[in-house]
């Protein structure tokens, strides 16, 4: 057992030897320029990729976290009524994978505002401790305006573009014009009014244009015997939402529970599948690289057919011969992947940084272009909104995600170069030598 693995030890050590003299020893320097080029190639390659999914992630989990702690939670209970709400509010108190429960009415409105300006919403009717009973809650819906007070009767708090939408501020009147609901529920009326006493913004667009928040009395009052009582329920993990809903069946059968996975299936799959794409299309990248690696090892082991042939002649074996080139490949791959890591993991942290300054150089070139062509307009020009908008979402990085990346671009090179190295098992001794 000692003997083997000293005899893959003064293999492994010859192997690189060969290597290094192979790499130093270039009489047209053609390979070195083959080699800095496929390393720079995955280099690129693997700091964009990281870049561009960081940045993505960073936008997809703002909408996600956004849906999950305001819209849909992790998951759903229907069936209760308010009876039997006392019962499954204590239950799920006293479970320690369930973080807090709260109840809530929903119905569609149409509202009107100031001037009459008109918007439909969502309606959604939640206890007055909203902000204390769910951190979650509270995390991604940030205060905007006023406060997120609904103690007093009649008191809403709107998304901020649904305001803006409307036209009114804090303190303004808002009438919930059209009002879905049972029999008991007229659907148009003027005299639903409510003072608008807060603005909250998400991390998504939709919640932010549609969503409106009242009081459960108000919504008990308004929406009707019919209202369906829902119970939004936050687990530590939302991974943890199958186990959960299993247990609350047994405890509850006869209760309907839905996961967040399902209540926002089609957005989700359509996300994954907008990232896997933008995968695939960067992917190409690392094939591209892994081409030019193929064709550049092929032609060293062509150019080193002598130096092949007399390391056979010296009782080389074919397969650590290859071994030379394969290592030559990795190292090419280690050479582009770190590097490309290190960059990608920077332009990633930064990258709220580079979003202001890329708004100072549109702004200010605008700027620039104007007092030259019409320097009378020149004072209209504003910073572009939307980087600043980015510039707000951080970017999420993913460990998985990031050493996934770089090890496939190490691995394209190494896969090239064994790929392009079975030309070495091929060659004689005896060939070389009457060729040559």
């Amino acid at each position: 057992m000692k003997h083997l693995k000293n005899n893959l030890i003064s293999n492994f050590k010859w192997v690189l030897f060969v290597s290094r003299r192979f790499a130093r020893v270039d009489r047209t320097g053609r390979s070195k320029i083959n080699a800095f080029l496929a390393s720079l190639g995955i280099c690129l390659g693997v700091m964009t990729l990281i870049t561009v999914i960081s940045v993505m992630n960073g936008f997809q989990m703002s909408f996600i976290d956004s849906i999950m702690e305001v819209s849909s939670y992790h998951i759903r209970a229907e069936g209760l009524t308010m009876e039997s709400a006392v019962d499954f509010q204590e239950y799920c108190d006293k479970q320690e994978l369930i973080v807090s429960a709260s109840p809530f009415y929903e119905a569609q409105s149409l509202m009107t505002g100031a001037r009459t300006s008109q918007a439909a919403c969502l309606i959604r009717a939640v206890p007055k401790n909203m902000m204390e009973r769910d951190k979650g809650f509270k995390k991604e819906a940030k205060i905007w305006a006023g406060e997120f007070n609904l103690e007093e009767n009649d008191s809403i708090v709107l998304g901020t573009e649904l305001a803006r939408r409307l036209g009114v501020t804090i303190g303004r009147e808002v009438n919930l014009f059209a009002l879905s609901g049972g029999n008991d529920v007229e659907l148009l009326s003027g005299d639903r009014k409510f003072t608008v006493t807060g603005m909250v913004r998400t991390g998504y667009a939709d919640i932010n244009s549609s969503f409106a928040f009242i009081s459960l009395d108000d919504g008990a009052r308004y929406l009707g015997k019919d209202a369906k009582l829902i119970y939004g329920l936050k687990l530590k993990k939302t991974e943890l939402d199958s186990k959960v809903i299993g247990q609350l069946k047994i405890d509850f059968p006869d209760l309907h529970f839905e996961s967040w996975k399902e209540y926002n299936k089609s957005f989700f799959s359509t996300l994954k599948i907008e990232k896997n794409m933008l995968l695939l299309l960067v992917l190409i990248i690392f094939i591209v690289v892994a081409i030019n690696i193929f064709n550049g090892m092929r032609r060293m082991v062509f150019e080193k057919r002598e130096e092949i042939a007399v390391l056979s002649a010296y009782g080389g074996k074919k397969n650590l011969i290859q071994s030379i080139f394969i290592t030559q490949g990795f190292l090419t791959g280690v050479r582009g992947g770190l590097p490309g890591l290190a960059l990608g993991l920077l332009l990633s942290i930064q990258m709220p940084r580079i979003f202001i300054i890329m708004s100072d150089i549109v702004y200010y070139g605008q700027v620039f272009m104007l007092k030259l062509l019409n320097p009378s307009d020149a004072h209209f020009v504003r910073p572009n909104s939307t980087y600043m908008f980015y510039a707000n979402i951080p970017p999420r990085i993913f460990v998985g995600e990031v050493l996934l990346i770089t090890v496939f671009g190490v691995f394209s090179a190494l896969f090239a170069s064994y790929a392009a190295s079975k030309n070495v098992l091929k060659l004689t001794v005896s060939e070389v030598m009457r060729d040559e």
